[in-house]
C-alpha cells in the first residue's frame, strides 16, 4: 500500500476521488428507516454546498447542472450525516427525507424488484404508491 493510498484509506482527511467527467456517486438513505432512496451524482460544488449547508445538493448528468434537492418539489433532504467509502470515490448520505425522494413522486427511486423469468428478468412494482403527481410540480 503506497503512502498515499494509506492516507485516503486510513486517514482523516477528506480527499473526495471524482471521476474523470469531475463527479463522485452519492448514495442517499432514509435516516429512520435505512431504506434507500436514491442514486445520485456531486461535483466539487455540490459536494461543498451540501457541506455547508446541510441540504443535499446534486449535480444532473442530463441538465448539466447544479441543483439542490427539492428546488422545485419541495421534496427536501437534511442531512443528518455523510460518510465516504474506504477509497473516497463515493458517499453516502443519511438524510431526513421531506416528502418523496423521487422525481416520479415516490418515496424512494427504488421502487421497483427484479425478478427472475423463464431465463430473464422481469420488474415487479413494489412500494410504488406515489405521494405526489409529477405532472402537477414539474410543470414545463
Amino acid at each position: 500500500m503506497s503512502a498515499h493510498s494509506h492516507e485516503i484509506e486510513e486517514g482523516l482527511s477528506f480527499q473526495p476521488r471524482f471521476d474523470a467527467v469531475g463527479l463522485v456517486t452519492c448514495v442517499a438513505t432514509d435516516v429512520a428507516t435505512g431504506d434507500v432512496l436514491m442514486v445520485a451524482h456531486m461535483n466539487d460544488e455540490a459536494l461543498r454546498k451540501t457541506i455547508a449547508t446541510g441540504e443535499a445538493w446534486y449535480f444532473s448528468r442530463s441538465r448539466n447542472a447544479l441543483w439542490r434537492k427539492g428546488e422545485t418539489s419541495g421534496q427536501t433532504q437534511r442531512v443528518v450525516e455523510m460518510r465516504t467509502d474506504c477509497d473516497q470515490d463515493a458517499v453516502w448520505i443519511r438524510v431526513e427525507q421531506i416528502g418523496a425522494a423521487c422525481h416520479t413522486g415516490r418515496r424512494s427511486c427504488f421502487y421497483r424488484k427484479v425478478e427472475a423469468e423463464g431465463g430473464g428478468a422481469k420488474l415487479v412494482f413494489v412500494d410504488a404508491e406515489r405521494l405526489f403527481d409529477p405532472s402537477d410540480v414539474y410543470k414545463k
